[in-house]
Protein backbone atom coordinates (compact mmCIF):
# COMPACT_ATOMS: atom_id res chain seq x y z
CA UNK A 1 0.00 0.00 0.00
CA UNK A 2 1.83 3.28 -1.14
CA UNK A 3 2.35 6.08 1.59
CA UNK A 4 -0.02 8.74 2.09
CA UNK A 5 2.48 11.22 0.82
CA UNK A 6 2.14 8.76 -2.57
CA UNK A 7 -0.94 9.00 -2.80
CA UNK A 8 -0.86 12.83 -4.56
CA UNK A 9 -4.10 13.93 -6.58
CA UNK A 10 -2.83 12.35 -9.48
CA UNK A 11 -3.01 8.97 -7.93
CA UNK A 12 -6.11 10.25 -6.76
CA UNK A 13 -7.15 10.33 -10.21
CA UNK A 14 -5.93 7.20 -11.49
CA UNK A 15 -8.22 5.21 -8.79
CA UNK A 16 -11.41 7.27 -10.30
CA UNK A 17 -10.37 6.80 -13.76
CA UNK A 18 -10.23 2.83 -13.29
CA UNK A 19 -13.18 2.41 -10.57
CA UNK A 20 -15.27 4.79 -13.96
CA UNK A 21 -13.83 2.28 -16.50
CA UNK A 22 -15.34 -0.04 -14.45
CA UNK A 23 -18.47 0.86 -13.57
CA UNK A 24 -20.50 -0.95 -16.31
CA UNK A 25 -21.45 -4.27 -16.11
CA UNK A 26 -20.94 -5.34 -19.74
CA UNK A 27 -17.34 -4.15 -19.03
CA UNK A 28 -16.69 -6.21 -15.59
CA UNK A 29 -17.78 -9.26 -17.87
CA UNK A 30 -15.47 -8.21 -20.08
CA UNK A 31 -12.52 -8.05 -17.67
CA UNK A 32 -13.52 -11.62 -16.11
CA UNK A 33 -13.62 -12.78 -19.13
CA UNK A 34 -10.04 -11.26 -20.20
CA UNK A 35 -8.73 -12.71 -16.72
CA UNK A 36 -8.79 -16.58 -17.90
CA UNK A 37 -6.61 -15.23 -20.76
CA UNK A 38 -6.27 -13.29 -23.77
CA UNK A 39 -9.90 -13.37 -26.05
CA UNK A 40 -10.52 -12.37 -29.44
CA UNK A 41 -13.77 -9.39 -30.10
CA UNK A 42 -15.40 -12.58 -31.56
CA UNK A 43 -14.89 -14.55 -28.24
CA UNK A 44 -16.14 -12.30 -26.35
CA UNK A 45 -18.92 -11.30 -28.55
CA UNK A 46 -20.14 -15.04 -28.03
CA UNK A 47 -19.37 -15.56 -24.37
CA UNK A 48 -21.30 -12.56 -23.09
CA UNK A 49 -24.00 -12.78 -25.85
CA UNK A 50 -23.39 -8.90 -26.91
CA UNK A 51 -23.13 -7.30 -30.41
CA UNK A 52 -20.09 -6.89 -31.48
CA UNK A 53 -20.39 -3.35 -31.41
CA UNK A 54 -21.30 -3.25 -28.39
CA UNK A 55 -18.32 -4.86 -26.96
CA UNK A 56 -15.81 -2.81 -29.26
CA UNK A 57 -17.33 0.24 -27.58
CA UNK A 58 -16.79 -1.14 -24.08
CA UNK A 59 -13.42 -2.29 -24.95
CA UNK A 60 -12.28 1.32 -26.14
CA UNK A 61 -13.13 2.15 -23.10
CA UNK A 62 -10.98 -0.43 -21.76
CA UNK A 63 -8.45 0.54 -23.66
CA UNK A 64 -8.33 4.28 -22.71
CA UNK A 65 -8.46 3.64 -19.18
CA UNK A 66 -5.23 1.44 -19.76
CA UNK A 67 -6.54 -1.47 -18.43
CA UNK A 68 -7.02 -3.59 -21.17
CA UNK A 69 -4.51 -3.91 -24.73
CA UNK A 70 -5.05 -5.08 -27.90
CA UNK A 71 -2.91 -7.43 -30.17
CA UNK A 72 -3.33 -7.79 -34.04
CA UNK A 73 -2.69 -11.32 -35.79
CA UNK A 74 -3.58 -11.04 -38.84
CA UNK A 75 -7.52 -10.05 -39.09
CA UNK A 76 -7.94 -11.04 -35.84
CA UNK A 77 -7.82 -9.03 -32.63
CA UNK A 78 -7.30 -10.66 -29.43
CA UNK A 79 -7.21 -8.64 -25.78
CA UNK A 80 -5.54 -8.95 -22.64
CA UNK A 81 -5.35 -7.14 -19.16
CA UNK A 82 -2.76 -5.03 -18.85
CA UNK A 83 -1.71 -6.24 -15.30
CA UNK A 84 -4.00 -9.07 -13.22
CA UNK A 85 -4.68 -6.23 -10.62
CA UNK A 86 -7.57 -4.84 -12.56
CA UNK A 87 -8.88 -8.81 -12.16
CA UNK A 88 -8.29 -9.12 -8.51
CA UNK A 89 -10.34 -5.82 -7.69
CA UNK A 90 -13.19 -6.95 -9.91
CA UNK A 91 -13.10 -10.84 -8.03
CA UNK A 92 -13.13 -8.79 -4.72
CA UNK A 93 -15.80 -6.98 -5.47
CA UNK A 94 -17.57 -9.88 -7.13
CA UNK A 95 -17.11 -11.66 -3.52
CA UNK A 96 -18.33 -8.28 -1.68
CA UNK A 97 -22.05 -8.30 -3.61
CA UNK A 98 -22.32 -11.87 -2.84
CA UNK A 99 -22.21 -10.80 1.24
CA UNK A 100 -24.97 -10.78 3.28
CA UNK A 101 -25.99 -7.30 4.07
Amino acid sequence: MPDDDAFDRTSLQRVTDIFKALSNPLRVGIVRELAAGDRAVHELVAALDVAQPRVSEHLAILRGARLVEARRAGRTVSYHLVDEHVAHIVEDAVVHAHEPL
